[in-house]
């Protein structure tokens, strides 16, 4: 792995020592006001739980909350742990159907997680000095070669509710600047349509089309103008659920469909994809036989649960032996273009400055008379960032005010 340490981790190192140092810049009042916000909501959360209920109770205690659930209101008890009857995430989802009530708790639950997590635990690491989070970046901590970020996770700021977006109009540009965000463009496919050699998915990057909805076209054998919405999101599923190895199991819980229904759209998509399907029983056999599997750039990921006698964890294993060659590749990139993109800032002499990367996400802090030159120097390294590749990377580029602007 001597090329992937000097010509990717070890060139990075100064790039994530610089990111920490400059920090990304918080509005605290945007904070306080979200914060109020969320209060509120709280607060009608609770009186609507408490109607529903019939009286009031802890809503936060697991042993109050199933009383309510299981004793008063006699749903149906799903799964039992040493200490009671569970009231878990899972729980709450398969109950959604039983009672009104169920939907108001787990947004409760969220409001409370995201005003605990990101108001309070956001105001409590921005600097005094600076006016801006200095997260912690890790950069040998996750298995797959992703970098991970601490105090504040800013990975993890919430995105699939509209109340989690919010929070990214706390992250804002200096005066003088703006952000801009530049995103890689349906990264793991286009890994996998590479490693897979797969030609029916790299005609259609080739050709600019879309991929949920000619997967769509192909699992449900009707012509691509004919595809529904409703069509194109469960061959979403299936195109990403593929890359992690997903089970007929996990997908007809994604898609709220039978396990049978599932098989088939997993078996349609596999004859189409014909090199896929081999690529992925290859890669596992491989891995079986080398004890490891490897990304393009060399990086290697052990697997010692391919040899266990224990058909869970043997399964596990091969989930990870599919699903790291692509995530990892997709990671080994989008720090390779770090590199690139931080060394064309330095050499140009730019005040714009490298400040976040989340995922397949860069974000730049860019100097306002400069930002067509940002928007260049982002293109050309994250888009040739790799030789020999069959399928074009593409980035897209947005800019604003805040990190909510710019996404």
């Amino acid at each position: 792995m001597t090329d992937l340490f000097r010509k990717i981790e070890l060139p990075l190192v100064e790039v994530l020592a610089y990111m920490e140092f400059v920090g990304f810049r918080v509005d605290t009042n945007v904070i306080d006001s979200l914060g109020t916000h969320f209060q509120e909501k709280i607060s009608s959360l609770e009186k609507g739980i408490y109607e529903k209920a019939g009286e009031s109770f802890n809503i936060n205690s697991p042993k109050q909350l199933s009383v309510i659930l299981f004793e008063k209101l006699g749903l149906p008890v799903i799964k039992k742990t040493k200490t009671g009857i569970s009231t878990d995430a899972e729980v709450l989802d398969k109950l959604k159907s039983e009672h009104e009530i169920v939907d108001l708790i787990i947004e409760y639950r969220q409001m409370v997680k995201l005003n605990s997590t990101y108001v309070e635990g956001l105001k409590n690491v921005v600097s005094e000095k600076t006016g801006r989070v200095h997260s912690v970046f890790n950069q040998t901590i996750t298995s797959t070669g992703r970098i991970s970020s601490t105090e504040p996770n800013l990975q993890n700021i919430p995105t699939r509710t509209e109340e989690g977006r919010e929070l990214r109009k706390a992250f804002v540009a200096d005066e003088g600047f703006v952000l801009c965000d530049a995103d890689y463009s349906q990264i793991e496919l286009r890994v996998l349509a590479h490693l897979a050699g797969e030609q029916n998915l790299i005609d259609a990057f080739a050709h600019n089309e879309d991929i949920h909805t000619k997967t769509a076209s192909q699992v449900f054998h009707v012509d691509m103008e004919d595809v529904t919405p409703e069509m194109r999101n469960r061959a979403k599923a299936v195109n990403f659920g593929i890359v992690y190895g997903i089970s007929d199991y996990g997908l007809s819980r994604d898609l709220n469909i039978t396990r049978k229904e599932a098989g088939r759209y997993i078996d349609n998509y596999l004859s189409y994809f014909g090199s896929i399907d081999k690529y992925m029983k290859n890669i596992v056999e491989q891995g079986k036989k080398d004890g490891y599997v490897t990304t393009y750039f060399g990086r290697r990921r052990y697997i010692p649960e391919l040899s266990s006698r224990n058909f869970n964890i043997r399964s596990f294993g091969e989930r990870i032996a599919l699903n790291t060659p692509v995530q990892g590749t997709a990671a080994d990139i989008i720090k390779a273009a770090m590199v690139g993109v931080y060394r064309r800032l330095k050499k140009n002499k730019m005040k714009s400055r490298l400040i976040l990367q989340v995922h397949d996400e860069l974000i730049i802090e860019a100097y306002e008379p400069e930002l067509e030159s940002v928007k260049k120097i982002l293109k050309e390294e994250m888009e040739n960032v790799v030789d020999g590749f069959s399928v074009q990377l593409k980035s897209d580029i947005n800019v604003g005010n805040s990190w909510y602007e710019a996404k």
